[in-house]
């Protein structure tokens, strides 16, 4: 057993048949691709948001240096071959999250402030990023439509680069900006009051001399996920868990070697049961030497559909992790 599975065990306070079961079912966990060849394809895509019946996906398909968000529909068992969403694709649009109730949906994007504007640059991690700063944008549904985007108030953009949003049930948001120090990214969250966003405070998630990226909310704000790196080690981007402890947090759990195995996991995002993690990784299936003529042929298959190091879309059932936090509080 890794030693963050281990800590996590501890942490949770889970012993006995308990403890033995959960590391069990957590030493079998593997991230399974999303929807391979039609989602999982081509370019990058990450950050999955969909709709409360499950049945639309908006999400983001990027290059390295732009990105729109494009919408899937479950037809028939199958996702329907994605189009540019009705709301994007003439700025760098991305990181779309619904609200829980499915009646307005927030993304980043590049676009100016004003219509006479141009994209806003990006400043961090120490540099100047021409055109690639975000800010943050809603855009409400009407009907089977989408209004127009319309920029969330200042208060919430106090920055060029306000990224990857989440979003609470009683619509409270979650994001990432900079630090104005040293560029690295924090969380934070704006509470929804009355109507009205408040002023967004740091969340006391910070290890020292990490970067904390891509939070998911749960939409009763008991657990959140992420990614943490830091910036000086070689393994980058892990996903952790950590619930709610009172009016704060307990400390973040890394999800352990299964789901972290390979490096750069980004963009968590909850699926609409709140239990299942989707996710971003340029993972690769395992491969054994040598092959047989047919798995030749389907490793050529696998890689022209989305198994070729690009980043796609992964997900895995949180409900090891969940579980075992229910067990222990019954324990105490």
């Amino acid at each position: 057993m890794s030693r963050p599975m281990a800590g996590l065990l501890m942490a949770l306070g889970v012993y006995g048949a308990t403890l033995t079961g959960y590391a069990a079912t957590l030493a079998q966990a593997k991230p399974e691709i999303f929807a391979p060849g039609v989602i999982s394809a081509g370019t990058n895509v990450l950050a999955p948001a969909f709709s409360p019946d499950g049945r639309s996906v908006y999400f983001t398909s990027a290059t390295p240096t732009t990105s729109t968000i494009l919408v899937s529909h479950r037809q028939g068992g199958q996702w329907s071959t994605p189009k540019v969403a009705p709301f994007s694709g003439q700025w760098s649009d991305l990181e779309p999250a619904m609200a829980p109730d499915g009646s307005f949906l927030i993304f980043a994007s590049s676009r100016p402030l004003t219509s006479e504007g141009r994209a806003i640059d990006g400043v961090y991690e120490g540099k100047t990023w021409p055109g690639m700063g975000g800010n943050l944008w809603r855009v409400d549904r009407h009907g089977d439509g989408w209004g127009l985007p319309q920029r969330l108030p200042a208060l919430v953009n106090r920055h060029s680069s306000v990224f990857s949003p989440s979003i609470a049930a009683d619509g409270s948001l979650y994001f990432m900006q900079p630090d104005s120090d040293n560029g690295y990214f924090h969380l934070w969250r704006a509470a929804y009051v009355h109507g009205q966003y408040q002023a967004p405070t740091p969340l006391s998630l910070s290890d020292a001399g990490s970067e904390e990226v891509d939070p998911a909310i749960a939409p009763d704000q008991s657990f959140i996920v992420f990614s943490r790196h830091h910036p000086l080690q070689a393994d980058r981007n892990r996903l952790q868990i950590a619930f709610r402890h009172g009016a704060g947090w307990g400390v973040p759990m890394d999800l352990g070697d299964a789901v972290n195995g390979a490096s750069g996991n980004i963009e968590a995002r909850l699926g609409t049961d709140g239990r299942t993690l989707y996710f971003s990784s340029p993972r690769n299936e395992p491969e054994r030497y040598p092959r047989s003529p047919a798995e030749a042929k389907a490793f050529v298959v696998r890689m022209q559909a989305w198994d070729n190091g690009t980043k796609h879309i992964w997900q895995i059932s949180l409900a090891p992790w969940l579980d075992a936090r229910l067990a222990s509080s019954g324990v105490r």
